[in-house]
């Protein structure tokens, strides 16, 4: 090894020594000895090339921070015009354009995530897309809270998603009507149904003076909701099964038919129409109308349980 060598014998030949020692700086020319190299100790090799480095290097980092420093400059005045660019509603008609959309939500969701669902249990393909979207958000820290009506207690595809978002970390209450499906991200965007009709779209809405709007009904609805059980999910507390009983004997009292009310709860008619059976049975009613003042005079809308 000719740097070894020129250590023992004090110098060795230059046409003897390769080029990485000369550009380590590990040798230089012996001014005593022309021809000849001496041997420099790597320390102080280390000055004459690393030096230069770390110069330049600092060099480039402080041009990054002023780099950094002027498009910072920038950022709020594209995000100001952005903002403005973009509509503050947009219609969705269709379940892919839906889906696109809720996609892009969702996935930029940091914090917190609200989801209202009405209409009982949900569809398989409805509950397949939203578990992917659900545990990612949770995998990434977001709050989730989920409303859905008590009769999906006996929805079992839906109560098995239940049990998987419970179990990474969200929170799902149940009420017995729930008037309006919603979805909001962050407090900053919600989604809403066009109408009525679920098929007929959504609207997408990132104004912040309606979206605070709509969590604020979200929140009410939150506070009188009962929490599913995550100990055993599938299981109705006493207050669900009296809340839900509730809902129905008021229905009927106010007029509404069975398929009326089986809509609303999000329940099958002959659910509903079992209901009033059983209560019609109790108290003796020869008719609807009967049933109806025997429901308001009798004090069974004024229990508790």
């Amino acid at each position: 090894m000719a740097y070894r060598t020129a250590l023992r014998e004090g110098r060795v030949r230059r046409d003897a020594i390769p080029r990485c020692l000369y550009d380590l700086h590990l040798v230089v020319d012996d001014e005593d000895a022309p021809g000849f190299c001496v041997p420099v100790p790597p320390e102080g090799a280390r000055f004459a090339v690393v030096g230069p480095i770390e110069d330049q290097m600092a060099e480039q980092r402080r041009k990054l921070r002023a780099v950094q420093a002027r498009l910072a400059s920038f950022e709020s005045v594209y995000s100001q015009e952005q903002d403005a660019a973009q509509p503050l509603t947009v219609r969705l008609t269709g379940k892919a354009a839906i889906n696109a959309a809720l996609e892009v939500a969702v996935g930029g969701c940091r914090k917190e995530l609200l989801t209202a669902q009405p209409g009982g249990g949900r569809s398989e393909s409805a509950l397949h897309d939203a578990l992917g979207r659900d545990l990612r958000a949770l995998g990434r820290g977001v709050r989730q809270r989920t409303i859905y009506q008590h009769t999906v207690y006996t929805h079992r595809p839906t109560m098995a998603y239940i049990e998987q978002v419970t179990a990474a970390g969200a929170e799902v209450r149940t009420l017995a009507e729930i008037l309006e499906r919603v979805i909001v991200c962050d407090r900053e965007v919600a989604f809403i149904p066009l109408s009525e009709d679920a098929s007929a779209g959504a609207l997408q809405i990132r104004d912040p003076a309606v979206v605070r709007f709509v969590v604020r009904f979200f929140d009410q609805v939150w506070e009188r909701s009962v929490p599913v059980r995550a100990e055993d999910p599938a299981q109705r507390s006493p207050v669900v099964t009296t809340d839900l009983r509730q809902s129905i004997l008021r229905a009927v009292v106010a007029g509404e038919t069975d398929s009326a009310i089986a809509r609303r709860l999000g329940m099958s008619r002959r659910s509903v129409a079992e209901h009033i059976r059983k209560v019609s049975d109790h108290l003796g009613s020869g008719s609807r109308a009967q049933l109806g003042y025997l429901l308001a005079t009798s004090g069974l809308l004024d229990r508790d349980e």
